[in-house]
């Protein structure tokens, strides 16, 4: 089955202006790093391309369409000089009031594709700049790749999803103890949603997902009646695991991560995804407990961490406040992962000598 990426034009392949149209050269600009990351994209996979594009009144006196095509086949001329071919070219000229079946985000110009069994609808994409993109994607009922014209890295992201796959992943876990959902998305933006009964431990979970850009949902029920330990160690467990399960074969990726000073404290966090779990911890906390986290269980967490996720942690900290200790960690920690996981798409190789990790 063929996969789609149903590609915007303004605002993702080209720069939009204040008044919404390109009608004219002066007002061309292409966002940056978009014709070599749709050059590598149809080099390297086999991707049906379709250019989606609302052109608000195309063909009125307001945008006549001697103002259009020339600047649009421009556009598609300079991407045929780096060998990016549209497979087709489906525009609207509706205005929003008209409520045409044809306009994104409606699904009308793309039923040919969504009807016919030949596509794999679930396992394509929609790459726009637009919430109404968004909506596009879902009433398509596949996935959606955010562009910013202005962060140039987004179509890296959306190279990386598209080529590499989707590195999202969730783990239940169910004892006696504790009763436990996590799911997470590497290439996030730091989303959370994390309630584990502890407000400290939400709080330092938290910058693993905020410093970390992983999307992270984190759902504990627990034995707190008795006391931390079990809900803090299973949460950790499962958070790892998690990680192991998204990282998939680990191509292209980092593999190592470290480091953060936070006010009076330097933490340092230096990890390895080598495969091979291990915890060096030297910290030491003077006070038994930080919010309703006893101190003790720090390197409990971090020791299930880094064997459900079979990562090397080596974690130091040195300073007077605690707070700022061991918050400092876990910011570390966010921001080792947050290198280590990183993705090169262009360079999707195992980065270890032994051929596995």
């Amino acid at each position: 089955m063929k996969k789609i990426l149903f590609i915007d034009r303004d605002g993702t392949i080209i720069r939009e202006p204040e008044d919404e149209q390109i009608d004219s050269f002066e007002k061309l600009q292409f966002v940056p790093r978009t014709i070599s990351s749709l050059a590598f994209l149809r080099q390297h996979t086999d991707y049906h391309f379709v250019m989606v594009s609302n052109q608000d009144g195309l063909g009125t006196p307001a945008f006549p369409e001697n103002t259009f095509w020339p600047v649009q086949n421009f556009i598609l001329d300079t991407l045929r000089g780096e060998e990016v071919e549209f497979d087709d070219i489906l525009i609207d000229p509706h205005f929003p009031e008209d409520n045409a079946p044809t306009r994104k985000p409606q699904t009308g110009l793309v039923e040919k594709y969504m009807n016919d069994p030949e596509y794999d609808i679930a396992g394509s994409y929609v790459i726009g700049d637009r919430e109404t993109d968004r909506r596009f994607a879902e009433n398509i009922g596949c996935g959606f790749l955010q562009i910013d014209a202005n962060d140039p890295a987004s179509w890296d992201r959306a190279v990386s999803i598209a080529y590499g796959g989707e590195r999202t992943a969730e783990v239940k876990r169910t004892t006696k103890e504790t009763d436990i959902f996590v799911r997470l998305d590497l290439d996030g933006s730091g989303r959370c949603n994390i309630k584990t009964g502890l407000g400290f431990f939400d709080h330092m979970l938290e910058q693993i997902g905020k410093h970390g850009g992983i999307d992270l949902d984190i759902q504990v029920r627990g034995d707190l009646h008795v006391d931390e330990h079990h809900t803090i160690e299973d949460t950790a467990l499962a958070l790892g695991e998690c990680i192991l399960k998204a990282l998939g074969d680990k191509r292209g990726i980092e593999r190592y991560g470290y480091c953060l000073p936070m006010d009076d404290c330097l933490c340092s966090v230096a990890l390895d995804f080598g495969g091979r779990p291990w915890l060096v911890w030297d910290a030491e906390f003077n006070r038994e407990r930080i919010g309703e986290m006893p101190t003790e269980m720090f390197l409990h967490f971090f020791k299930s961490l880094s064997d459900a996720a079979k990562m090397n942690l080596n974690i130091r900290a040195e300073g007077q406040n605690e707070h700022h200790k061991i918050e400092g960690i876990f910011k570390a920690l966010a921001r080792s992962l947050k290198m280590a996981v990183r993705r090169d798409v262009y360079h999707y190789d195992l980065p270890s000598t032994k051929g596995m990790l």
